[in-house]
């Protein structure tokens, strides 16, 4: 009995110093106070204040899982079956209703193991740059006095950056390991806006550059993941159409080119070889003429095709945002004179008198990034019926009360009195200011999952005419319903998320690698040439 009680001492002290050597080698253990304070700001966490190290590290601890190792649990069951989805993992109609079966389910399919999300804190400048566009890289380094040699390249400024991320921070008496403000010093508020946009994390409501930073620095992880199975993807797509291009080149040539090519090539064919042969022997060698190596990294194996252009992902990034751009301004054509001058109202833009439309969607263009006011009398725009008769009915205001007291008033009229209401309120002050923005607060995080969804067919269509939009005859409720997100996206955001987006225009650039891989071969007739062109749209389909 004494045996077997000390053998389960043992194994329980065994127990308690592996939970415990887990703790110790938690990435926050060894984070600056004012860090651990900042991850829990972050992320919404409230903490005492004074609070000594040990209990900031014990609520970390309990909240570490849920936001930095597998922030998928905190997801609705919407985002979880979306994430499934994306990964190409049939949901159970039983599942959808259990949302632990949704999480067990992405946790298998996750974008990396929990060991290495805990190992990734560790060295935070390894992958947090990823993230940022090419000009911010050069700004950074520009402002930091960090000499990158010509041509400055994306990569060499990430490994540059990368080498005097602790000196910099040091040299500014600045945390590097859960980096603060100093990190966006070169950014503006409508580059942190874009970011956020760009990844998939709008913040319509929010102009402060602090606010901004945060949701900027609690995403980076979770849009570095992304990005590198985004760009996973693109390159083996890519890849496996380079490969598919090259065998159709060679596959067009006759029995004279293919030989041509091999005897410029320094390349020794057996004598009596026939042209299936002869082919064979081509695809044998193009890897070494071609840089077509079956080793080269998945990244370079199509970035051969256009490395004098730079990093291929950039660049299809960038083509992404300009898509996002596009759709925005189309968006915008469509918009009509109140619906623009709303959108720079709402931002705090100036609008010039006498302005004529074309100049008022230029306008809107050129601020389509700019973040939003907090909360403005637009922000009652999109508020349901049952919202805006409240707010109305407890503003304190008599004309917004007696309004919503009318049995008969429409929509439109709620409307226009909660933003009169709410401008008296706003130049007022006070608790009435206080009270009217506590409750948007509460009305619009109320409302992000259920957006129009009680809204009726009138109220929609009446929506979308504010806007300019035609309805076309026929269209159903749900239609309607996703027209007005769409619309109410745009006009919150300025731009939707490119992210989905990201790589749907890589197929383009198959023409490029096409034009690449012609340079290169030194055989060949424009005969073949035109005869492998004829090839490059059935390649472009593939991907």
């Amino acid at each position: 009995m004494r045996l077997l009680s000390t053998v389960l001492s043992l194994a329980l002290a065994a127990n308690t110093v592996a939970g415990s050597n887990w703790f110790s080698k938690a990435a926050y253990n060894k984070w600056h106070e004012t860090e651990l304070e900042r991850w829990l700001s972050d992320h919404d966490i409230p903490y005492p204040t004074p609070a000594d190290r040990k209990d900031l590290e014990n609520l970390i601890q309990k909240n570490w899982d849920s936001y930095a190792v597998a922030p998928y649990r905190n997801w609705d069951t919407d985002k979880l079956t979306d994430y499934l989805k994306s990964k190409g993992v049939e949901t159970k109609d039983s599942a959808k209703s259990s949302k632990d079966a949704l999480v067990d389910q992405v946790a298998h399919v996750w974008y990396e193991t929990e060991d290495k999300a805990q190992t990734a804190w560790t060295n935070v400048q390894d992958w947090i740059l990823d993230t940022w566009t090419e000009s911010s890289l050069k700004a950074f380094a520009d402002k930091h006095g960090i000499p990158v040699p010509q041509p400055r390249t994306r990569d060499t400024l990430l490994q540059k950056i990368r080498a005097n991320y602790e000196t910099i921070a040091k040299k500014a008496g600045e945390t590097a390991a859960y980096p603060g403000d100093w990190l966006y010093d070169t950014w503006s508020e409508s580059d942190l806006k874009e970011w956020l946009d760009t990844h998939g994390f709008p913040a319509p409501q929010i102009t402060d550059r602090n606010r901004l930073i945060a949701m900027v620095r609690r995403n980076s992880r979770l849009a570095y993941l992304k990005m590198q199975e985004q760009k996973a993807s693109a390159s083996a797509s890519a890849s496996a159409a380079y490969a598919t291009l090259t065998d159709k080149i060679i596959d067009a040539w006759s029995e004279s080119q293919l030989k041509e090519f091999c005897d410029k090539n320094g390349i020794n064919v057996p004598q009596g070889s026939k042209v299936n042969e002869l082919r064979a022997i081509v695809r044998k060698h193009r890897a070494d003429i071609l840089g077509d190596t079956v080793s080269a990294s998945a990244s370079s194996a199509f970035g051969a095709a256009t490395s004098k252009a730079g990093n291929e992902y950039a660049k299809a990034t960038n083509d992404a945002s300009l898509a996002a751009q596009d759709a925005f301004n189309s968006a915008v054509d469509s918009w009509s004179e109140s619906r623009l001058k709303a959108y720079l109202d709402a931002r705090g833009v100036p609008v010039p008198q006498g302005s004529k439309t074309d100049e008022l969607r230029a306008l809107v263009r050129r601020n389509a990034h700019k973040a939003a006011h907090p909360y403005s009398a637009w922000t009652w725009d999109d508020l349901s019926y049952d919202n805006l008769k409240s707010y109305l009915s407890s503003s304190g205001n008599a004309a917004a009360k007696k309004v919503a007291d009318k049995s008969s008033a429409t929509r439109d009229e709620l409307v226009e009195a909660a933003q009169s209401a709410y401008s008296s309120a706003s130049s007022a002050g006070g608790n009435s200011y206080a009270s009217a923005t506590s409750y948007l607060a509460q009305a619009t995080e109320a409302a992000k999952k259920s957006a129009f969804d009680t809204w009726s067919e009138s109220e929609l269509k009446a929506y979308l005419d504010s806007y300019g939009i035609p309805v076309p005859q026929g269209s159903t409720l749900n239609e309607l319903r996703a027209e007005a997100r769409k619309q109410s996206t745009y006009f919150k955001y300025g731009t939707t998320n490119p992210a989905s987006t990201a790589f749907a225009k890589v197929g383009e650039n198959v023409k490029d690698a096409y034009q690449w891989v012609m340079a290169h071969l030194t055989a060949g007739s424009e005969v073949a040439k035109n005869k492998a062109g004829e090839k490059v749209a059935d390649v472009k389909e593939e991907l």
